[in-house]
């Protein structure tokens, strides 16, 4: 096993809903609104479903699913009162299907007074939570490190034009007599980088990692 399929074994990516959304969709004059919110525990994921339900007091269905754990260990979903499958599983094979966690769904419908059938159901439900995921920012949460770059002023171009090159985003820059720059990659990555910085500027630059963990790759 490479030690990059070893390392996504113990420390997998995964992707979340940074910030929530709204869709909605409109199928044989029923309305279904799909309210989305990024949680971190089922305790949150439920106070948040309550207070859609609490908002949508009057719509005939508010059917929820959430995603909780980097592993998706945790899983809910309910019809409330669609026929059964038709509604929560539609919502939740969606979240999942996308790869996305720590993420609570409420679709709410208000009846148009047409059958739509399991069939249409289970499509209504399942573009409403496709129309609201549109609507939110998500990002990929992936296990590495943060380097710190600091060098002088001549060499900042250089910097960031290699950082630039190999896609590497500045999370946060420092200037002062000299500047600072701090960035986050895979940890199989970081050798590389830094031997590259001490050739582009004749190690003029110091850059050292000064932490591991998960950090935010965001998607769009």
């Amino acid at each position: 096993m490479s030690d990059k399929a070893e390392k996504e074994q113990k420390f997998p990516p995964y992707r979340i809903v940074c910030e929530g959304g709204v869709g909605e969709i409109v199928e044989k004059k029923s309305r279904f609104i799909a309210t989305i919110k990024p949680v971190e525990s089922e305790q949150e994921a439920v106070a948040f479903i309550e207070s859609v339900k609490k908002k949508y007091y009057d719509a005939r269905h508010n059917c929820p699913a959430f995603v909780i754990g980097k592993n998706k260990e945790l899983t809910r979903c309910s019809d409330d009162g669609e026929p059964s499958g038709t509604a929560g599983k539609p919502i939740l094979e969606v979240l999942l299907g996308e790869g996305l966690t720590n993420v609570a769904v409420v679709v709410t419908r208000y009846f148009g007074g047409t059958l739509l059938g399991t069939g249409g159901l289970v499509r209504a439900y399942t573009q409403a939570t496709q129309e609201g995921l549109a609507a939110c920012q998500t990002a990929t949460m992936r296990y590495g490190v943060t380097i710190r770059i600091e060098t002088d002023y001549t060499d900042l171009g250089k910097i960031q034009h290699l950082l630039g090159n190999k896609e590497i985003p500045i999370v946060s820059s420092e200037y002062t007599d000299k500047v600072a720059l701090t960035v986050q990659l895979p940890k199989e990555e970081a050798q590389g980088l830094m031997k590259e910085l001490t050739e582009a500027t004749a190690a003029r630059a110091l850059a050292e990692i000064t932490e591991s963990g998960y950090y935010r790759e965001k998607d769009r």
